[in-house]
């Protein structure tokens, strides 16, 4: 038990560093959009998705509907569970239901990237994998927070690009890859642009739904993944 629970904390390091510093500009982006540092830290505290958590913020300050932040959380999140299928085949036989719910909290692109990446998990593992990746993420978020009630504003719009490069990080080798990643980027690029200064009339929430979901239709039908078997074949 504690044996895994290190070696949770131990291969959370990395992600708790990266998380510290990309959090930092989660922290001043809420800061600016009129939150408190309290709650800036509570979002980061009870949320780890940081596209999601953006997102979220956005339409909270713009006085968005319940209904566009469930539906936005949805498209933006649901990877989550697909992850969650996946690593659930890794689970050792100390996972109860308990247990899965109370990890399922941590999932993460780069925990479940850790996670999956061992031959067994267990319960503990993933609580020390999440909560020294939390830490990190919730670090940042009070730190870039508290800056950005400091910080000129100059300087503080700066220390915010911080969280978009993390983005760009994120779909950048795919999109090298896949022609299939690099359509769904370029389109819903431009998809939000026509939103952005077109149709100003959509909240952003919903452009951020209507961007996903059409640029995912149209780059799997053009774009399809075949199946196992037609691929052997």
């Amino acid at each position: 038990m504690k044996k895994d629970f290190l070696k949770g904390i131990k291969d959370g390091i990395p992600i708790c560093l990266g998380y510290l510093s990309v959090s930092f500009g989660f922290g001043i982006l809420a800061v600016s959009l009129g939150f408190s540092i309290l709650a800036a830290v509570g979002i980061s505290l009870t949320n780890l998705t940081s596209a999601g958590q953006v997102a979220g913020v956005g339409i909270i300050a713009a006085g968005g509907s319940l209904i566009e932040m469930a539906l936005t959380q949805l498209v933006i999140n649901i990877r989550y569970s697909l992850m969650g299928i996946s690593l659930s085949q890794k689970l050792d036989g100390n996972f109860n239901t308990f247990h899965r719910m109370a990890a399922s909290f941590g999932i993460t692109d780069e925990i479940f990237a850790a996670a999956v990446s061992q031959k067994s998990v267990s319960p503990y593992y993933m609580y020390g994998l999440t909560a020294i990746s939390a830490l990190g993420w919730v670090s940042g978020t009070f730190l870039g927070a508290a800056a950005g009630n400091i910080l000129p504003e100059s300087i503080s719009s700066a220390m915010g690009i911080v969280l978009y490069g993390m983005f760009l990080a994120i779909i950048i080798p795919p999109s090298k890859k896949e022609k299939g990643v690099l359509a769904a980027v370029l389109i819903a690029a431009a998809l939000s642009t026509v939103f952005e200064y077109v149709l100003k009339s959509v909240s952003g929430g919903f452009a951020v739904i209507i961007c996903s979901v059409l640029a995912a239709a149209i780059c799997a039908a053009l774009f399809p993944v075949p199946d196992e078997e037609e691929a052997e074949g």
